[in-house]
């Protein structure tokens, strides 16, 4: 145990001292390596970073949630598009219907996506999205509030013509989000009392655009929108416990039923599952995954080519050192041991190098980009173990060498 532990302090400090005295050299190498790992980490962080922001994005949209639409999400079968064009639209008595024949179903809406102007006095917004919902989409995707309320069951019911509003329209409107309740906003002519006002999401590429948004109900939307204009929907959440292919094959058949289609007549509609498209999301993450490695491997076979020629010189300008230890009796091992040690100290180094760089990417990305980086301790554990595995690899054959070495050559070498 000893001998290891001197072995092991010995290693550090000619390691170290080969640094200062071949800065140069020794800089190239683990340049190498650095370069290596930032590849290796940086694509892995990245990509691992870009999946969980869009896997996040893709879960709020519910989980274990069916999207029933005239379109299909995923691209669909090899269906020409005037096809997916010609179905009829989603209609707000379907909700009814499937909620009175579902066994699966927990909850179910229709939603209306538009655009529109809205104004207060003399400011605009142009274009903000407008979600015109049924009492049942806070189940399927719950909202958080910085003020106010959600619509209640009589507000739905008589059509009131309440809203809420996103927490970014709110201070663009008003200069500050608190001065919004109770106030009123005009939507293409109409005047709608601001009852809530959503807690600030951040942006999203995928999910739903909160922050910019105004809810209105349907009965109230029907004044304003016409829902053939108005990409209809139908969302359904199933009950707990309930698969999302179970969900899937019970609304289809609830959905033949209600368009009265009969058997060799094709879906005129879409199920489009949250979870197949996550699922399909991290498919396709895989392969790119794969590529990130492989162009960082590449990149680290150059740094361990480098290291590996550190270790050559360094057995060779210890070669007499070498002869006296195993004159003094030091074993094959210890010299084998001291020599692969240095090779993996160095490509810890090099590592330790491209995770700074790693950390200095995530600190680009995270703040003027405004895209979530992560670098996870087992991200940081992964480049401990590859720097081990490149160090080994880079320092056995320089390290059998030297522990080949017969004493009384390697004495006279000198």
């Amino acid at each position: 145990m000893i001998n290891s532990l001197s072995i092991f302090q010995n290693s550090v400090l000619l390691t170290f001292k080969e640094l200062r005295v071949n800065k140069l050299r020794t800089a190239l190498s683990l340049t190498g390596v650095a370069f290596g790992i930032f590849c290796i980490i940086g694509v892995l962080t990245t990509v691992t970073s870009l999946e969980r922001n869009i896997q996040n994005e893709v879960n709020s949209l519910g989980s274990n949630t069916i999207y029933i639409d005239k379109w299909d999400y995923s691209g669909g079968p090899n269906r020409p598009m005037w096809k997916f064009r010609s179905r009829p639209v989603m209609k707000n008595s379907e909700v009814a219907l499937i909620k009175e024949r579902s066994l699966l179903a927990g909850a179910a809406t229709f939603l209306m996506q538009t655009t529109a102007n809205i104004s207060f006095k003399d400011d605009v917004i142009e274009n903000s999205t407008i979600y015109c919902i049924n009492e049942d989409q806070i189940v399927i995707q719950p909202i958080g509030f910085y003020a106010g309320r959600y619509f209640s069951s009589a507000e739905f019911t008589n059509g009131t013509n309440n809203c809420i509003i996103g927490y970014t329209n709110a201070e663009d409107l008003f200069g500050n989000a608190d001065r919004a309740m109770g106030r009123q906003i005009d939507i293409k002519g109409k005047k709608a009392t601001i009852i809530g006002v959503i807690k600030k999401e951040g942006k999203s590429f995928i999910g739903w655009d909160y922050d910019k948004c105004v809810m209105i109900n349907n009965k109230f939307a029907k004044q304003i929108f016409d829902p053939e204009l108005s990409n209809p929907i139908l969302i359904i959440k199933g009950k707990p416990n309930v698969t999302p292919n179970a969900l899937s094959q019970e609304l289809k058949g609830i959905m033949r039923q209600i368009r009265r289609l009969s058997p060799l007549q094709e879906d005129n509609f879409s199920l489009n599952s949250v979870e197949a498209f996550s699922k399909a999301i991290s498919d396709s993450f895989v392969t790119i995954d794969i590529v990130g490695s492989i162009i960082g491997g590449i990149s680290l076979i150059v740094g361990m080519f480098g290291i590996a020629n550190i270790m050559f010189v360094t057995v060779k300008e210890r070669t007499s050192m070498i002869g006296l230890k195993k004159a003094v009796g030091a074993k094959k091992s210890a010299i084998l041991f001291e020599f692969l040690l240095e090779a993996s100290i160095l490509c810890i180094l090099g590592g330790m190098i491209g995770l700074i760089f790693v950390y200095i990417l995530t600190l680009i990305l995270s703040g003027p980009l405004d895209f979530p980086v992560y670098l996870s301790a087992p991200m940081i554990f992964t480049t401990f173990i590859i720097c081990l595995i490149v160090g080994i690899l880079a320092g056995i054959i320089p390290a059998s060498r030297a522990a080949k070495m017969d004493p009384v050559t390697a004495i006279r070498s000198h």
